[in-house]
């Protein structure tokens, strides 16, 4: 009864196969053989020594004070909380005290509309060195398609196998989305990789709604289907802003 007054569930039994079990009682001895507490000073040390931050979308926050209202001011006060943590400062955590005086802070951001002298001299007195991406080539586009293994052309691929459809993506059908990604973003805003999503719909959208009355047949994709699928859209500025 003790167990229930002090609403502790208390232990229950369970069934279960013997090969989970086993695993089961092997991490519960694992477990065991942890000291927590030399693992939370190890983690902190460790977090304090090597720990890296990754600040992204921080062009969002860029602007200075203008008249004292505004979302200017917002962005700046954004900006000034920050301050004393990139510095160096103790934070409190469920761990303990962690000093971030040694922690390597990267920032990032597309900074189209605001530029990095937009931030307050103080912040950008903590990113002392800048590093300024290259666009991605038509290149980088094909190795983005291909060589990842959640890469878009294994995804609908897989995709479409669950409804008895094999599709077959040539070489130069890939070559040839890659190189309408690139066109559309020097043309229209360059989103970077998103584009190659956007692009990849557009070929698959008619496969994808007949893929169930296709069962067991076989789809080949090259680049002369990409282009009559994609190339309207590319060449008519105004309806790309749409749908591309």
């Amino acid at each position: 009864m003790m167990p229930n007054l002090l609403g502790s569930r208390g232990s229950r039994k369970r069934r279960m196969p013997l090969g989970e079990a086993f695993q089961l009682l092997l991490q519960e001895e694992q477990n065991r053989l942890l000291d927590m507490d030399q693992v939370a000073k190890l983690a902190v040390q460790r977090t304090e020594q090597m720990g890296i931050v990754f600040l992204d979308e921080i062009d969002k926050i860029a602007g200075r004070e203008s008249g004292g209202h505004g979302p200017m001011v917002s962005r700046e006060g954004v900006q000034r909380d920050l301050l004393p943590i990139i510095e160096g400062t103790t934070v409190n955590t469920k761990y303990g005290m962690v000093r971030t005086d040694h922690v390597l802070f990267i920032g990032a951001g597309a900074f189209h509309v605001a530029k990095p002298a937009d931030l307050i001299p103080e912040l950008q007195g903590r990113f002392p060195i800048r590093v300024e991406l290259e666009s991605l080539g038509r290149a980088d586009f094909v190795r983005i398609l291909t060589e990842p293994q959640n890469a878009l052309v294994k995804q609908y691929q897989n995709l479409l196998a669950t409804e008895g459809l094999e599709v077959i993506y040539t070489p130069d059908a890939v070559e040839e989305i890659a190189t309408m990604a690139v066109e559309l973003n020097s043309t229209a805003e360059n989103i970077g990789a998103r584009r190659l999503h956007t692009i990849m719909e557009k070929v698959m959208e008619d496969i994808s709604f007949e893929a169930s009355d296709l069962e067991h047949a076989q789809v080949r994709i090259d680049s002369d289907y990409v282009r009559r699928k994609v190339q309207g859209i590319v060449r008519d500025g105004d309806l790309s802003k749409y749908i591309l």
